[in-house]
């Protein structure tokens, strides 16, 4: 479902950029614009799954839709990084950032990149030589290590940008340093449909292995004209949610297990209030349901927890808890208006 400026709902199975695009021309909103979108659900692809790049994934993304300065790709972009932030992951990705120019530019570049490479046909990868006809741009990115060296020498894209490319680029430049998001640079940075022009960009990692990017984006001013609507600027991003989780979990660490074993209902109604407590202060915590002592101190071990913390009737009466550590045996007690500091040592 997305919601126009007027509040309007308007619902489209969750898709990616294109989807979008099908809303805007079908709804007829051409003449609400700006408007900002966001989506998310599950996507399919047709190849061979590899690790962080599965054949059903899901994704989130958001779209911007009738801005054509670059303030739009500054606002686009900072709302990636808060994303990214907000995950933690803010010191772990590396924004990467290019200009694919406006059309004139591009033409220019693609005969100079084509006039380049031709010579070099024979030592390209297929996959590239089949691009040296259709899309040469993409070369650029090609990740076969023949292909890296030859496109090394590649003609640079930035000599090949007219005046206002130039002009749009410096200003998303300046937008981004005004807010502080800082960013690297990669003139190999391209997009595979025409349609995309002016900013690219990419948040990266190394700690996913060839799968690096984390969430990617970029201006497509041509996309909702050649899907026969009107010619409409238009700027977003997409991020994999799975790709996005395992980043997490490979580097983020969310503090210690803790089991609650409450015994009785009264125990069992402040349990689920402490768990709460201890959640928001960054703990693991599992709550055990049913079974005497002994069965929920069994279920304490097995889920890895480095402390239990027993509650009953004798603990609420004197606000307090019991807290096993589970690796030592060692039990003493910590006052319930004070559990958080208490833990500490668990962290």
């Amino acid at each position: 479902s997305f919601e126009d400026r007027n509040g309007d709902q308007l619902t489209l199975r969750p898709e990616n950029t294109a989807g979008v695009a099908r809303c805007f021309i079908s709804e007829g909103l051409a003449q609400q614009a700006p408007l900002k979108y966001f989506y998310a659900g599950p996507m399919f692809r047709r190849e061979r799954p590899q690790k962080g790049r599965l054949r059903q994934f899901h994704q989130i993304g958001i779209e911007l839709i009738g801005v054509a300065s670059p303030a739009a790709d500054v606002d686009v972009i900072a709302a990636g990084h808060r994303v990214l932030s907000s995950l933690g992951l803010e010191d772990k990705v590396t924004l990467e950032l290019n200009t694919l120019g406006d059309a004139e530019s591009r033409e220019a570049y693609r005969d100079a990149l084509v006039a380049y490479l031709t010579p070099h046909r024979a030592a390209l990868s297929a996959d590239s030589r089949d691009r040296l006809e259709r899309n040469p741009l993409r070369i650029l990115d090609s990740k076969d290590d023949a292909d890296k060296e030859i496109v090394a020498e590649a003609p640079d894209f930035s000599d090949y940008l007219n005046e206002d490319s130039r002009t749009f680029f410096a200003g998303v430049e300046e937008g981004l340093s005004r807010i502080g998001i800082g960013y690297e640079l990669n003139p190999r940075l391209v997009r595979g449909l025409d349609y995309y022009g002016h900013t690219a960009f990419e948040f990266t990692t190394d700690a996913l292995g060839a799968q690096g990017t984390v969430l990617a984006g970029g201006r497509y001013d041509g996309l909702i004209k050649l899907m026969g609507g009107p010619s409409t600027p238009g700027v977003g991003w997409a991020a994999g949610v799975e790709r996005l989780a395992m980043l997490i979990d490979a580097e983020s660490d969310s503090g210690a297990v803790l089991a609650i074993v409450p015994m009785g209902a009264a125990a069992t109604e402040e349990a689920h209030k402490l768990a709460e407590g201890l959640r928001n202060s960054g703990y693991a915590v599992d709550v055990g349901y049913s079974g005497n002592l002994s069965r929920r101190m069994k279920r304490a071990d097995r889920i890895g927890a480095s402390a239990a913390l027993i509650l009953g009737d004798d603990e609420l009466a004197r606000n307090v808890v019991q807290v096993r550590d589970m690796k030592t045996g060692e039990q003493s007690e910590i006052a319930l208006d004070d559990v958080t500091a208490g833990l500490a040592q668990y962290r």
